[in-house]
């Protein structure tokens, strides 16, 4: 079930059947969609034609117009318009979502700025960073922020490519327009529309002794 609210007049028991649960202060625009499940806390302010997904939870954030969140937690974070998060993702305290992003499912970004039209699709952290308009953030990429004793920053520019599993490891810059291989490992900068390849060789050796499947 989902309940939408029109202003911010809201029927609390009514909100109670559908477990619903939105504090006193909390502001909410017109023609909002809530569905059952969902919580809203502190100085949330919700705008105008968003969508809250089953059981998401939103503690003190602003969701400009046109936000979807699907199932997700968000915490003292500003999402700016046309913006869909989720399903089953984290935004935490200091981050700063873009307009026309998706940032879809088990994707965690910490103290960081997003930049408008970015994606990052899934199975992602994202750690003190700043990442520029447009860029592209493949599967299971991960912002290595820290050293064991300190927080580090990296900064990506404006469209960028970053393929599957590559670990950035802070603090670097990577350039506008760069392109980054899929499994690679970075801890250097990378220039201006530059190609960065960072993998091990991999080596086939022939007839080896299997001892897990040693009937072939």
């Amino acid at each position: 079930m989902s309940f939408i609210i029109y202003d911010d007049k809201i029927s609390k028991q009514k909100l109670l059947g559908l477990n619903i649960h939105i504090d006193d202060n909390v502001k909410i625009g017109t023609n909002v969609k809530i569905w059952s499940g969902t919580k809203i806390f502190k100085d949330s302010i919700i705008e105008d034609n968003c969508e809250l997904g089953v059981n998401s939870i939103i503690n003190n954030s602003h969701l400009k117009q046109n936000v979807k969140v699907l199932s997700s937690f968000v915490e003292q974070c500003v999402v700016d318009e046309n913006t869909t998060i989720g399903p089953f993702a984290t935004l935490k305290k200091g981050s700063e979502i873009g307009k026309g992003c998706r940032i879809g499912n088990f994707v965690e970004i910490k103290n960081s700025m997003i930049g408008n039209n970015v994606k990052i699709a899934h199975l992602t952290y994202v750690g003190d960073s700043i990442i520029g308009n447009e860029c592209n953030i493949g599967c299971g990429v991960v912002f290595c922020n820290y050293d064991g004793a300190v927080k580090r920053k990296s900064v990506v520019g404006e469209k960028v490519f970053i393929g599957s599993n590559v670990n950035i490891i802070a603090p670097v810059c990577i350039g506008d327009g760069a392109y980054i291989a899929a499994g690679s490992t970075i801890n250097k900068d990378v220039e201006f529309k530059q190609f960065a390849i960072a993998r091990a060789y991999q080596i086939n050796k022939d007839n080896f002794n299997n001892p897990y499947f040693n009937k072939f």
